[in-house]
């Protein structure tokens, strides 16, 4: 059982997709923090430091130590969409500085949340050469799950969570369902109940959405805008910090 619980990350976890009525975003590591302090039947701190847009190294550069200062229990760590999406993935590098993270991590004492990002790309352009990317590097981290003190959550994996239903207009993060699902798989791999009302098992028993297809309106609204960040060396996440750096408490 853990009381406190820190998460690193990029948009995936800062939750982009499960926006609330006064702008802020939730996403699955909150949801994560609630089953935890329900669980524990009492208050958890939890702190999450994710910025969206971030690619793997300034995760490591810029979270990682942070959240390790804040001595928390548990980190969960995820990274790598955002290399994925660019022309060249240097894959070995990523990879390799995944796994110094990792062992940062379990080197402090503190037990590693592994995740694996949920798989958008049956719905993006160019989506097959993102998937054989994403299958790589997986792969490639995968014998990190043997290691004491680590807990792997592959939503990459995870062929339920690829339905449109679970994605957002841009087809690139998830949804309020969406999000919801990855923290039942995250509950679920720590052996924390996941709370019946959130309505995870509903959903996935519910039949699939309908295929999606890429209209001339999709490329305005989001392919377009995305190229034209990539081509002027800006981020969705540039003059963002993070939505909750210190641990505050979670209640049941």
């Amino acid at each position: 059982m853990f009381h406190t619980y820190a998460a690193i990350g990029d948009s995936f976890t800062e939750g982009v997709g499960d926006e609330l009525p006064d702008g802020s975003v939730r996403g699955w590591a909150d949801f994560v923090a609630i089953g935890l302090a329900r669980h524990a039947r009492e208050p958890i701190g939890y702190a999450n430091l994710a910025i969206r847009g971030r690619k793997l190294g300034p995760i490591v550069d810029e979270q990682l130590e942070a959240a390790i200062a804040l001595r928390p229990e548990v980190i969960s760590f995820n990274g790598g969409g955002n290399d994925m999406l660019r022309p060249r993935m240097p894959e070995e590098r990523v990879a390799g500085r995944f796994r110094q993270a990792v062992h940062r991590i379990r080197d402090e004492g503190i037990h590693v949340l592994m995740l694996s990002g949920a798989n958008p790309t049956e719905h993006l352009p160019l989506g097959r050469v993102f998937d054989a990317r994403g299958v790589r590097l997986t792969e490639a981290l995968r014998d990190l799950a043997e290691l004491d003190g680590v807990t792997f959550v592959d939503n990459f994996n995870d062929v339920g969570l690829r339905d449109i239903r679970y994605w957002s207009p841009d087809k690139l993060h998830l949804n309020s369902l969406g999000h919801a699902r990855v923290a039942s798989n995250v509950l679920t791999a720590l052996g924390v109940p996941v709370p019946p009302e959130w309505g995870v098992e509903e959903v996935a028993a519910a039949p699939p959405g309908a295929r999606s297809r890429n209209t001339a309106a999709y490329y305005r609204e989001f392919v377009l805008p995305w190229i034209g960040r990539r081509l002027t060396g800006r981020s969705s996440g540039d003059g963002r910090t993070a939505k909750r750096p210190a641990l505050d408490p979670v209640e049941p």
